[in-house]
């Protein structure tokens, strides 16, 4: 056996290093998180080739001593905490005191630092874990990082890092989450001498929303705002049309820390349940704050992962407080004919030198014989026989200007209004108008200067799904006898699974007896069902728990009751008629949420008179 020995501290500091940095985006983390906890109200971070040549990190926090800039550089150095009893309720970003010392055992590393109080600054300078210099230069308050040249001494880590655009990317996903989860901190980030993102640290964490996702997103948003007795959740939701294939739009953090988390996937995926489709995840940007006691942060080196006491309390108040968010909202979205089209860009008043220029060179020039003159760039009409008076045509450029103007602002006010009158609330019962079905599916409904397409479909499984769960929930569903009855052959573990599961089939609306042997007989099925290939039904649900267990069973009633709602429900290309309809949009009215059915799908969309108008010229 080969003698045990004691690992030199390079080799030791280099594994550490493997465990807190992955790549550029860790050291971002790390040295941005530093500057939060410094008390920084602004923090720039500028990258180049990804961050492997350089990262520079500079903010205008507290600042480092000039007796603690070595100190720091030491593993398990830190100013956040004192003793394992501060690790319970540890408030800070950072606290294992491992970031800095990692980061300089495998990059080459700068800091310049200076504190409030110090006539100067200091500049400190460690390559792979050596020390290269030690100076005091002029610097202002605050602390600036710089990170050149990740891993240049372990090129086999080197070779695992992907494109500088795809590290780059890592980096400023790291940025979107700091920016969302501290609003009062202005962000800034340049890649490769561009400006990639910047907040102003107004701490209105909608305006960071609609500047990193958009208008579409921001415009989509509803508020959430619970409390319990030791969690509270703030933020903001999307509307389930504002959806992705990945996990990409959801934020969620812990008392200020990104974080990943099951049992919030879990809360946040139950909380959309029949809102939106599957495989499909909604935008949320949740700040949850939990009693620093009640959480052991201390799991990972990365602190990516977080361990709760109060499990069950979190997961009840997230889930129930999105389906309060979503329900009775007005979340109808909105039809896009084609592509939009790209308006004209109008000049307006104070950014007009070049019509005005040339207004004067004409009014200069030598006057010869008249021509027919060639259409201006700033004139307003298609054709054009003769050329205007140059100060006529610069006019009406000025008012066109100042025309678009006013009507783009009243555009963005129209397109951002969320508080519509719906379609189904009561006071909009007298004026709405069926037209008439479309394709023998859809239903076309003017209202309010709006045309709604209903899916017939979509909206009458979404009433039958409500009236089942109420059903379900009240113990009213009813049964119905067939005869013969149905009789099915079962494996063991499928009568196993029968037989502890026989109480939730009951509450369903199905009576079943065993026949002898390895067969059962189905003699009463929901009545709502009946005729409706109740047998296979019967077998989808006991193939759910047979393959998931029976501690899925809440789940399964819930996906089995869609099954049902959506086989006694009116199908596409079906005729229906004007009453049936008004009768379903009564029924949808008394729905909890009747804008998606219970599979995530739309039941209605709708588009406004402004935007049919503009597809037929009406409006340019």
């Amino acid at each position: 056996m080969a003698e045990i020995q004691l690992l030199d501290q390079k080799t030791i500091d280099n594994i550490a290093a493997g465990e807190v940095i992955e790549r550029p985006a860790s050291v971002v983390k790390e040295l941005v998180e530093n500057a939060i906890d410094a008390k920084a109200t602004a923090v720039t971070v500028e990258i180049k080739d990804g961050g492997m040549t350089l990262m520079r990190v500079t903010d205008n926090g507290c600042g480092i001593a000039k007796e603690d800039v070595k100190t720091a550089f030491l593993r398990h150095a830190t100013s956040k905490i004192r003793t394992v009893e501060d690790l319970v309720c540890v408030s800070s970003l950072g606290f294992r005191g491992e970031a800095l010392s990692s980061i300089s055992a495998v990059g080459q590393v700068e800091v310049i630092t200076k504190t409030a109080g110090a006539f100067s600054g200091v500049s400190y300078k460690i390559f792979g874990g050596e020390e290269q210099g030690f100076e005091e230069i002029g610097a202002p308050d605050g602390t600036t990082f710089l990170v050149r040249n990740l891993f240049y001494n372990t090129p086999a880590r080197r070779k695992f890092l992907k494109s500088p655009v795809t590290e780059a990317g890592y980096v400023e996903q790291i940025m979107v989450h700091m920016a969302l989860s501290h609003p009062d901190i202005a962000f800034k980030f340049i890649h490769n001498s561009k400006n990639k993102m910047y907040t102003s640290g107004n701490g209105n964490v909608r305006d960071i929303i609609y500047h990193l996702y958009g208008r579409e997103v921001a415009a989509a948003l509803l508020p959430i705002s619970v409390r319990s007795q030791t969690v509270s959740v703030d933020g903001y939701i999307g509307k389930p049309f504002i959806s992705r294939g990945n996990r990409n739009y959801e934020s969620y953090f812990i008392n200020g820390r990104y974080i990943k988390s099951k049992i919030i996937f879990k809360a946040i995926e139950d909380g959309y349940k029949t809102f939106t489709m599957a495989h499909k995840y909604p935008f949320v940007c949740l700040n949850i704050q939990v009693e620093p006691e009640l959480l052991d942060v201390n799991v990972h080196p990365t602190k990516m992962e977080i361990r709760f006491r109060n499990e069950k309390e979190l997961y009840e108040l997230l889930e129930s407080g999105i389906k309060e968010a979503l329900a009775h909202k007005e979340i109808i979205p909105k039809a896009e004919i084609g592509k939009p089209e790209k308006k004209e860009k109008t000049v307006l008043p104070s950014k007009m030198p070049e019509p005005f220029e040339q207004a004067k060179r004409e009014e200069s020039a030598p006057k010869g014989p008249e021509k027919e003159a060639s259409p201006k760039p700033w004139t307003m009409g298609k054709t054009v026989q003769r050329a205007e008076q140059p100060a006529v045509q610069m006019k009406k450029s000025v008012s066109a200007g100042v025309n678009y103007y006013e009507q783009a602002k009243q555009d963005e006010m129209k397109q951002m209004t969320l508080h519509e009158t719906s379609l189904l609330d009561e006071e909009a019962k007298p004026d709405r108008k069926v037209i008439g079905q479309l394709f023998k599916t859809y239903w076309m409904i003017e209202y309010d200067d709006q045309l709604f397409i209903m899916d017939q479909h979509a909206a009458h499984e979404k009433v039958n799904y409500e009236k089942l769960m109420k059903a379900f929930r009240e113990k009213k569903i009813y049964s119905q006898g067939v005869e013969p009855p149905y009789v099915v052959t079962l494996s063991m573990a499928e009568a196993k699974v029968l037989s502890e599961t026989k109480g939730i089939f009951e509450e369903l609306g199905f009576t079943i007896e065993a026949f002898g042997g390895n067969e059962f007989c189905i003699r009463q099925v929901p009545a709502n069902l009946y005729g409706l290939k109740e047998k296979e039904l019967f077998m989808e649900l006991l193939d759910t728990l047979t393959a998931d267990g029976v501690k899925k069973a809440p789940e399964m009633i819930t996906d089995k009751i869609a099954s049902m709602a959506c086989k006694m429900s009116a199908k596409g290309n079906q005729r229906m008629s004007v009453p049936e309809v008004k009768n379903l949009l009564d029924l949808l009215m008394e729905c909890e949420n009747p804008y998606t059915c219970p599979h995530g799908r739309p039941t209605m969309i709708k588009m406004t008179k402004y935007e049919i108008e503009k597809k037929f010229k009406r409006i340019l």
